[in-house]
This record gives structure tokens, C-alpha cells and sequence, in this order.
């Protein structure tokens, strides 16, 4: 049974929410489930609700709403290379564009981050200097790479 109150990510695609649902499904495969659907006309969705690896969001498909912004990311934490360069690659595909520092837009305009549980220890690094030049390095990336640290 629902317990209330809930918190859920409300997502407002100014067009598109059927094609934004599918271009997750294409990625996120088994860590996404899509719960519920109600449609406009047969073309159209009008809202789901969804989860992407359990986080459970709300999308809207109307024409006219505001856009997404930065302010507002969704953030995938990778264990690994491998992870981050598919998420990377899958989630900026298609008109998307990569950002700075492991951001990224989709093709929807909704904002990701996609970084490597590891890089946290490089940037907490117990000798300052290492966790500085390691910051630096950082902030010269667009997709984060885990090589380019210092340990």
C-alpha cells in the first residue's frame, strides 16, 4: 500500500513525452519501469509515471511549458570507465550536448550528470595538493575520465 505524503521528479516535455520515454527505455532497459500512461488522442501521451533505477518520476507532454534548465540535473553514478563512456555517449545521442565536467543535455533538454563513484576518492585525495590538481583535472574534462586522475 501507498504511503502519503510521496516526493516524486515532475518532468514537463514541452513536446515529445512518448519519444522521451522510449529513448530511456532504450537506455536505461531493465532499470527503468514505466508504471502508467494516459494519452491526449492515440498519438499523444499526456503524463506517465516512471522510474529510472528507482527513482520515481512524473513526465507531462504539453506543448508551450517552460523548458528544462541546468538548475535541475538528474545525476547517474557509474561504477567504472565503462558505465560513465555508455551513459555518456547513450543519454547526449541524438542532438544532445555535452557539457563540462560530466553534464550533459539530452536531445529533450533535460540535464544529466554522469559520474564514477571512484572519482570521489580522487577528489578527496588525502594530500590536498593531489586532491587540487585532481579538481583541476576535473575541471578540464567534458566526459569524465578516470585515467586522468592522479592517485
Amino acid at each position: 500500500m501507498t504511503e502519503f505524503p510521496l516526493l516524486k521528479t515532475f518532468l514537463w516535455y514541452p513536446k515529445g513525452l512518448g519519444e522521451a520515454l522510449d529513448f530511456y527505455q532504450d537506455i536505461f532497459k531493465e532499470n527503468m519501469t514505466i508504471y502508467s500512461k494516459s494519452h491526449l488522442d492515440e498519438n499523444d501521451i499526456f503524463t506517465a509515471d516512471f522510474a529510472i533505477f528507482g527513482q520515481e518520476m512524473i513526465g507531462m507532454g504539453v506543448e508551450g511549458g517552460p523548458g528544462f534548465s541546468e538548475a535541475i540535473s538528474l545525476h547517474v553514478i557509474c561504477d567504472g570507465q565503462e558505465q560513465v563512456d555508455y551513459y555518456w555517449e547513450a543519454l547526449s545521442a541524438d542532438g544532445g550536448e555535452k557539457g563540462q565536467c560530466g553534464w550533459l543535455k539530452d536531445k529533450f533538454g533535460v540535464s544529466w550528470q554522469v559520474t564514477p563513484i571512484q572519482m570521489r576518492a580522487f577528489l578527496g585525495h588525502s594530500k590536498p595538493e593531489t586532491a587540487q590538481k585532481n579538481m583541476e583535472a576535473l575541471r578540464a574534462m567534458r566526459k569524465i575520465v578516470l585515467a586522468e586522475f592522479t592517485d
